[in-house]
């Protein structure tokens, strides 16, 4: 009887096992330029389409394309108005980082101010010489303002559902408050709900 019964503790044992939580322990590097659809969030792959775009089309715009010199940009937000946390930090460091790379404009680092006050601070402890220290009042000005929101929409009808974004940018001059360059890039994916089996 005590056999029997430690076969069937045992039994339970591994069947319960076998019914938890699943860990992911094995992976591989991937392709981060593939197409991600995993899920029906919002992705790396919806970041760098949109970006794409949006640069390609800030940077050949008449304002940016036609200038005597690279214009100074400061950006700052990403509106998020979905019902998602999505790191709108990240998406605007990508469009920084593409408009970098294009060579059309100069930024100025709204995230280092901080930063900079502190090290003219120490520019004027004495410590610093004086031939090469740096102080106030020598800052670039920025030419635009470049801001942006992002909108989604879900529809759910049986097991059909579709996301759709809309991510919009602002370039505003700083002068004048007007805005020069505006442009929005959709997506929209479509997903089945399937059946989990056990």
């Amino acid at each position: 009887m005590a056999k029997i019964l430690s076969v069937v503790f045992l039994s339970l044992a591994l069947a319960l096992t076998g019914c938890g939580p699943k860990a992911f322990t094995k992976g591989d590097y991937d392709n981060v330029e593939n197409e991600n659809l995993l899920n029906d969030q919002w992705s790396e792959t919806d970041m760098q389409k949109v970006v794409k775009k949006l640069v390609d089309s800030m940077v050949s715009s008449r304002t940016i394309a036609k200038a005597d010199k690279p214009p100074v940009v400061i950006v700052t937000k990403l509106e998020n108005k979905t019902t998602e946390h999505i790191d709108t930090q990240s998406v605007m460091d990508m469009v920084k980082v593409e408009l970098s790379r294009s060579g059309s404009v100069q930024f100025i680092d709204k995230e280092a101010r901080e930063d900079v006050a502190k090290e003219y601070e120490y520019n004027e402890s004495g410590m610093v010489d004086a031939a090469s220290k740096k102080g106030k009042g020598k800052q670039t000005g920025a030419d635009f303002v470049l801001n942006g929101r992002l909108d989604s929409i879900v529809q759910e009808v049986g097991k059909d559902k579709t996301v759709y974004y809309k991510i919009t940018l602002n370039l505003t001059n700083l002068s004048t408050n007007v805005s020069v360059w505006t442009d929005h890039d959709q997506i929209r994916k479509v997903f089945k709900k399937k059946r989990i089996s056990l």
